[in-house]
């Protein structure tokens, strides 16, 4: 994922302590594909041989993540404007295919193996040594990376560290195929190298399945979901919500929605609201990269749509020749227009010496609303003295 600050903007540092992280597993990697290779030849291992190659494997993994994890962790650009997380998401695809192609090969080396049991040999004592020193290298590896992903909130060395944990599991599976190869179970090694090319087939084919649910917008989980309307309907002014929508870039959730707030407000009310409500969700929810929040005077699922009423300048043009013979409307000092239900309620403002008793005050007021009867898309005329 980009790493982010609590305001949701790029974090450089943590970027760099991503790619820091997956340099340290690369170069444990190094020295332990040599030796479980180098032991696996000397110690007559197939099992170890193809773990070292599942090791080899792990190097152009950690490679493809360390590239990955340099340009996702760039911020918003023009040409970007969502940042660059999607790469950690294509990055952890290309990663679970790696992982299904090693675990493929591995299975039909063993396969052919096993086609020709007289040819298998017995592994020594120095490979079964070197698979269990293994199995305690990738399990450090494995609670590293996940340490690490845990700090910097990273989806892609979350998946990392659970490739290192399946390693582990591999490596089990290799000690107990040399062990029983040495105790007179000779093709045991080599139905060994078939398991863990199982376990790395399948841990391949769930992050693929979670990359993809990431690339074609799958939303959050449900629980996720119903703790981010809790956060909107916990902040003041926020009457209801609708249309919430998510969706997840490298790690990071996105979130549009429409809360309805009293049909009086101002626009900066309005806004204020929308912002506390950002600012609530980038705080409260974790992973939360950016919220856009749109502002409902009524419920737009509901009510009837203003879609086809005129803005203000087509509305002030009608306003001026039904009211050309009203001589106050020379002097309004101002028009709010409200769209609700379908229809414009406008809002006039004059100054009080207009209406210098109750009873001219209602005069005026009804000629402005006789003067607008007739227009279907005016529901009424409210005139305000001050």
């Amino acid at each position: 994922m980009t790493a982010t600050r609590a305001d949701g903007y790029p974090d450089v540092a943590l970027g760099a302590s991503r790619q820091r992280a997956v340099f340290n597993g690369l170069l444990v990697n190094v020295c332990l594909a040599t030796g479980q290779l180098a032991i696996g030849v000397l110690g007559r291992s197939a099992a170890l041989v193809a773990d070292g190659f599942h090791t080899l494997s792990d190097l152009l993994s950690d490679s493809l993540v360390l590239m990955t994890a340099r340009f996702g962790a760039k911020g918003a650009d023009e040409d970007h404007p969502y940042g660059h997380a999607r790469i950690e998401t294509a990055g952890t695809f290309g990663l679970s295919l790696l992982l299904i192609g090693t675990g493929v090969g591995i299975a039909l080396h063993a396969a052919a193996a096993l086609s020709a049991p007289h040819k298998l040999a017995r592994p020594d004592l120095l490979a079964l040594a070197m698979a269990c020193a293994a199995i305690a290298v990738k399990e450090g590896l494995f609670r590293y990376m996940r340490n690490a992903a845990n700090r910097l909130r990273s989806q892609l060395l979350h998946a990392n560290a659970w490739h290192y944990r399946t390693d582990v599991f591999s490596s089990t599976v290799v000690a107990v195929g040399i062990a029983g190869s040495i105790l007179g179970i000779r093709d045991l090694d080599t139905i060994a190298a078939i398991g863990v090319a199982i376990l790395i087939v399948r841990m391949g084919a769930n992050l693929a399945w979670q990359a993809l649910r990431e690339l074609v917008d799958t939303g959050l989980e449900t629980e996720k979901l119903e703790r981010i309307r809790r956060v909107i309907m916990s902040i003041d002014g926020v009457r209801t919500l609708h249309l919430l929508r998510t969706r997840r870039a490298g790690g990071l959730a996105f979130v549009d929605v429409h809360i309805l707030v009293d049909e009086g407000v101002s626009v900066s009310e309005g806004h204020q609201i929308s912002e506390m409500v950002r600012i609530a969700l980038m705080r409260q929810v974790e992973n939360m990269a950016d919220v856009l929040v749109h502002i409902d005077p009524e419920d737009d699922e509901r009510a009837a749509t203003n879609a086809q009423l005129p803005l203000r300048s087509e509305i002030m043009a009608r306003l001026d020749h039904y009211f050309a013979g009203i001589e106050a409307a020379k002097a309004i000092e101002s028009v709010v227009l409200h769209y609700l239900g379908g229809r414009l309620s406008i809002e006039i403002r004059l100054s009080l010496d207009f209406a210098p008793t109750s009873a001219a005050a209602r005069t005026l007021q009804k000629r402005f609303a006789d003067a607008v009867a007739h227009d279907p898309q005016i529901g009424m005329v409210h005139v305000c003295f001050r």
